[in-house]
């Protein structure tokens, strides 16, 4: 113990203490540094966050740099200072390479910032799923048909990214997809990874439209790869059909200005049409929003259960 007493006592007391003080201050560099230090720490996160942590932090460095090898004569303060200078340098280097390599074009940066980043997506995740549909924004022209009932088959998850789409059954309205909406998920989601199937709804362009799409094969190795994004579009695709669920329900009247409420299947009576409607395909029958909502405007009667 003795021995551990003296080595802290000669560490403190080993050198005299402050008895006078300097009258002058440090020139002006020293106090530049100190004040880029200040401002470089206040930073936020992110890349472009770090680019301006590491960009003040070091023009800070390289002030006191200059400053110890100017006013202080110290090589000592010199070399840590500018070995601190180069370490925040090649960070800001590499950091620039990470933003460039994430880069997008105006569409998928939009679509980013609509979407994916008020969740929280990273842009070297959002970078993933770009790679996974080939960067690639097809245009779908007015009055052209992303998909025509019962003969184009189910093989890819679409995106809408501009425009509007009309769905009908039987040439019957049913609702419209918006910007921001999948054109296919009831599709996508009644289906297994092994399973094939077609549509059982025309989608129609009422406007000129700009899709993503992801290949079927191809997103599912995706999501093997990354759970996180296998979770991540199970939820935008269990949102997507809620609101399309929605949206049919509110086309949907019981008369005597009731509506059809969704959560309370067995609440109304609805009174069947002679002519019984067209069943959808065994794929659509596990939960598909898109279902022609036949007989159910012409009710007259609803009863409690």
């Amino acid at each position: 113990m003795g021995e551990n007493a003296s080595f802290w006592e000669s560490l403190i007391y080993a050198h005299p203490t402050c008895t006078t003080w300097k009258q002058e201050a440090e020139g002006s560099i020293y106090h530049l540094a100190s004040i880029l230090f200040v401002v470089g720490f206040m930073g936020g996160s992110g890349f472009f966050g770090l680019l301006y942590v590491f960009s003040l932090l070091g023009l800070g460095f390289l002030c006191s740099s200059v400053w110890a090898w100017l006013d202080v004569c110290a090589a000592d303060i010199f070399s840590w200072n500018f070995i601190l200078f180069v370490i925040c340098f090649v960070q800001f280097i590499y950091v620039t390479y990470q933003v460039r390599s994430v880069s997008f074009d105006r569409e998928f940066q939009e679509l980013y910032s609509a979407l994916f980043q008020p969740l929280g997506i990273s842009l070297t995740v959002f970078r993933k799923i770009v790679l996974c549909c080939d960067a690639e924004v097809v245009t779908l022209e007015k009055e052209h048909c992303y998909a025509m009932q019962g003969k184009t088959p189910i093989d890819k998850l679409s995106l809408l990214v501009s425009g509007r789409i009309r769905v009908t059954v039987d040439g019957e309205f049913l609702h419209y997809i918006f910007p921001l909406q999948f054109l296919d998920s009831p599709e996508w989601d009644s289906l297994r990874p092994t399973e094939e199937g077609i549509f059982q709804v025309t989608l129609t362009a009422e406007t000129d439209c700009r899709y993503v799409a992801w290949r079927r094969k191809k997103l599912y190795l995706l999501f093997a790869k990354h759970r996180f994004i296998s979770r991540l579009f199970s939820i935008l695709i269990g949102s997507d059909i809620a609101e399309k669920l929605y949206a049919l329900n509110d086309r949907v009247h019981v008369g005597k200005g009731f509506r059809y409420d969704i959560r309370l299947p067995n609440f109304y009576h609805v009174s069947l049409p002679e002519t019984p409607p067209v069943q959808p395909s065994h794929h659509l029958q596990r939960g598909s929003p898109r279902r022609k909502p036949a007989g159910v405007t012409n009710c007259g009667s609803f009863s409690t259960q």
